[in-house]
């Protein structure tokens, strides 16, 4: 399985499903070892681990709750133990969930910070305590395009996103002589099995003709920007936040898309 991630060493959180199975199937294709994390999508890890073995590549997986401070430590040091090492942290796992602002609860609002930014938080933290034995590494942490634009019901999630552009901006900064290099990505409208479980009137096409390039996205379209955040190729990339959204953001608010043909 060669390419340009041979032989490096992976932990992806939130990989049972969609983008983040993909971004861990991806970095095997390109020859990286894999460490698979799920909080709930047990069985899409393990056929991923499973496919990646079949294929020659080395992959395991644990379960862990990220809201959970020493849940993050665990599937660090794991992955760490499991690969000998580690080079990435992809740092997909996240939850997402709309609320109308004055019905959420703090409990609600406390699970989003809990998984979406602490969780991400405290496996960097031990992330970098292994990548700092070793020549460096490369973060990529998960944020959205609600953490540049607004949309109703968003106010708990969008706050997480943000967030996560803000921190991965000063973290970049503060180990890149560290030769630690952290990213962000920010996906737009992707693809995935969870948007057509959760919404009964969910339509795909018409999503497409929402967004410039005409389509949604698929993982695949953020699993290659991930690779490409971890390689040498993007080794002068530091605290960016790359967009993967069709032109989304690009777009005007105020223009009539269907008119642009």
């Amino acid at each position: 399985m060669p390419g340009k991630m041979n032989g490096k060493r992976v932990l992806v959180t939130g990989s049972g499903t969609g983008i983040g199975r993909e971004v861990a199937l991806e970095f095997a294709r390109q020859g990286a070892g894999v460490a698979l994390h799920y909080a709930n999508s047990k069985a899409g890890a393990e056929s991923a681990v499973a496919e990646i073995r079949a294929a020659g590549g080395q992959a395991d997986l644990l379960q862990a709750d990220l809201g959970q401070v020493e849940e993050c430590f665990r599937l660090v040091d794991f992955a760490a133990g499991f690969l000998g090492g580690l080079d990435v942290l992809v740092n997909n796992a996240g939850i997402t969930e709309v609320w109308d602002f004055l019905d959420v609860t703090p409990a609600q609002f406390d699970q989003l910070y809990h998984v979406n930014i602490r969780g991400q938080f405290f496996c960097a933290q031990q992330a970098v305590r292994h990548m700092l034995k070793q020549e460096g590494g490369v973060i990529i942490n998960m944020t959205s395009v609600h953490a540049f634009a607004g949309m109703a019901g968003h106010s708990v999630y969008a706050g997480t996103k943000g967030a996560i552009m803000a921190w991965t901006r000063e973290l970049g900064i503060e180990l890149a002589r560290q030769n630690i290099r952290v990213n962000a990505v920010a996906p737009g409208w992707i693809e995935v099995p969870s948007h057509r479980a959760k919404y009964a009137d969910y339509d795909v096409e018409a999503g497409g003709r929402q967004i410039p390039l005409g389509r949604v996205g698929a993982p695949i379209d953020v699993a290659k920007v991930c690779a490409f955040l971890a390689s040498e190729d993007a080794a002068f990339i530091v605290g960016h936040t790359l967009l993967v959204d069709g032109g989304t953001i690009a777009l005007m608010s105020l223009a009539e898309l269907e008119t642009q043909a």
